[in-house]
């Protein structure tokens, strides 16, 4: 992943512990579990479409309620444990977005029931817009881990157990359709897999159920967040799609509590939030104002909706409605999709090539760059320029040779960049264009051996 993920996420992770500082007592539900540390707040879905909740629960599943949680290191016998498989892999990682897909449940007669599931899964969330549109920004992993039983503690009843290798379970803080699990066993399994970034933890139940865990780098993991659902549960696709939103577009919460009454603080600085109304917004010319009066995939028009970041009133949420604040759209809202383009190029690169950009190069050597494939909703445009003026006749191509772009022999240094430029609709902030403008530029050199080298 891009370099610049560490300061966006260090960013998002401190931004959302100063509102959680702000937010936290009524939102989180009292535990009736014993103490255990650490304990972080999770998000999950207590009904399929419903609206969000959030409470403490304990990072690993070494004791439940009192009792011996499942545990299971995978049997020496089973081969496939801890196998990493390709479902969709477009780039080096040190370009992309890495999410890996983790099976807990499965059995080692099982792992290709896994598979179809992680494939399954992966295909509803990418059936929502920008994900659709930028796959090509990312890398989706498998690993497989094998369970001694088949299926997770609590399904179909709180009294039931089970030997899993993920630990996972539903009941977690006596909730019914929130699935914990182990987080040192899913990032030891995860580990495995090029340099995780987000982690989808996919349970063998058709119950459903998940949850949302964010703000892990923080507690010391390579990752930021853990996803868990239900594997065979059509609706249980949506908390990922959700929670992805979290790490990756910086997006807050949009439903609300009751119980938190007025906003009194001033701006917040979560982008779907605001204290401005769409007057105030418009004449400010700050957050949304730029989709104001939109027609909205969600329904509706883009405006001022009071009750955002669990407060129902003095704050206000693009939309009425939208995939950050209930499951039963799966839409993000336009300000929304911007936020979530804008985190893609900040994690990952749609432009990259072997070709150093640190070594000079000849006249004559072949110059080749990668470029991401996005498509529907982004329109990317390939252009090239020698010393800052733009070869239109070059425009699109991927490998050019720098005196066939026109740069002359006249024992001068030149350069010779390309641009990668994403023209989708869907942008409007010129911040947000910069990010999802991308440039390589090259030194050409008057004369000599060509310097540069592959990686």
């Amino acid at each position: 992943m891009r370099t610049s993920r560490a300061v966006a996420i260090s960013v998002g992770v401190a931004l959302t512990a100063i509102m959680g500082a702000a937010l936290a007592t009524p939102a989180v539900a009292v535990d009736p579990e014993p103490t255990q540390e650490p304990r972080v707040t999770v998000e999950y879905f207590p009904e399929p479409g419903g609206e969000g909740r959030r409470t403490k629960v304990p990072l690993n599943t070494e004791t439940v309620s009192g009792r011996s949680a499942a545990r299971s290191a995978a049997p020496a016998e089973a081969a496939t444990d801890g196998e990493v498989g390709e479902l969709s892999v477009t780039g080096s990682s040190a370009d992309r977005l890495d999410v890996v897909i983790v099976g807990d449940g499965y059995t080692a007669d099982q792992q290709d029931a896994f598979h179809t599931a992680a494939a399954t899964k992966w295909a509803a969330i990418t059936d929502i817009e920008p994900y659709s549109s930028y796959q090509g920004l990312m890398n989706v992993w498998t690993v497989d881990a094998v369970s001694a039983e088949s299926g997770i503690t609590g399904d179909p009843t709180a009294d039931v157990t089970k030997d899993t290798a993920l630990g996972s379970y539903f009941w977690c803080s006596q909730t019914e359709r929130l699935i914990c699990a182990d987080i040192d066993k899913v990032a030891s399994y995860a580990a495995k897999a090029p340099e995780a970034d987000l982690v989808i933890v996919i349970s063998n139940s058709t119950k459903y159920g998940g949850a949302g865990y964010s703000g892990l780098e923080a507690e010391g993991y390579p990752f930021d967040g853990v996803s868990t659902l239900s594997s065979d549960n059509a609706q249980s696709s949506m908390i990922a799609a959700h929670e992805i939103a979290h790490s990756v577009g910086l997006l807050a919460d949009e439903y609300t509590y009751d119980s938190y009454g007025t906003w009194t603080g001033g701006e917040v600085t979560d982008i779907n939030s605001s204290t401005f109304t769409a007057e105030q917004m418009a004449a400010n010319r700050t957050k949304w104002y730029r989709w104001l009066g939109e027609s909205d995939p969600t329904g509706g028009t883009v405006g001022t909706y009071e009750g955002s970041s669990y407060y129902p009133f003095g704050i206000y949420r693009p939309t009425s409605n939208s995939l950050m604040r209930a499951l039963n759209i799966n839409d993000f809202n336009l300000p929304g999709r911007e936020a979530m383009i804008a985190g893609f190029y900040r994690e990952a690169n749609a432009l990259s090539s072997k070709v150093r950009v640190s070594s000079a190069v000849l006249r004559t050597s072949r110059i080749k760059v990668d470029q991401a494939e996005l498509t529907g909703l982004a329109a990317p445009e390939l252009r090239w320029y020698v010393d800052g003026v733009r070869v239109k006749r070059a425009q699109g191509l991927t490998s050019v040779v720098p005196a066939a772009l026109g740069v002359p022999a006249d024992g001068r240094k030149h350069t010779v960049t390309v641009e990668a430029l994403d023209r989708s609709k869907s942008i409007r902030d010129p911040q947000v264009r910069a990010e999802a403008t991308e440039k390589l530029t090259w030194t050409v050199k008057a004369s000599g051996r060509n310097g540069h080298k592959k990686h």
